[in-house]
């Protein structure tokens, strides 16, 4: 498991997966189309891509299983957006990284002596 330096705690598998969920260029696609539309039928997603509905229903159970994305079944159809509180942590995560402690209380190097 990785050190979430910021909070001084272990990351969770899920913070890891949502890395890993977006390390692919179809599901940051896909990511990317469902953050736009706010919510998106199945259907639209593949008219959008390149894809089979198979690859398709694999990346997007992944997105799913991350906790980024979620579905909602209507009827056959199933529609997708972006979990905001999911949106939310991850936005956290890189606005801590771009703004670095004044007091390096978020250190954890031996190397400069702020996590001392």
């Amino acid at each position: 498991m990785l050190r979430d330096v910021a909070r001084g705690a272990l990351m969770s598998v899920v913070d890891a997966k949502v890395f890993k969920a977006l390390a692919d260029e179809n599901r940051l696609a896909i990511v990317r189309m469902v953050g736009a539309c706010g919510e998106v039928c199945a259907c639209d997603l593949l008219s959008g891509l390149k894809i089979s509905q198979p690859t398709l229903s694999h990346h997007m159970k992944v997105l799913c299983d991350c906790g980024l994305v979620r579905c909602r079944r209507e009827g056959r159809w199933c529609h997708y957006s972006i979990d905001a509180g999911a949106a939310a942590k991850l936005a956290g995560f890189f606005s801590e990284l771009a703004t670095p402690s004044v007091h390096g209380d978020r250190c954890s190097c031996s190397g400069c002596g702020a996590g001392e």
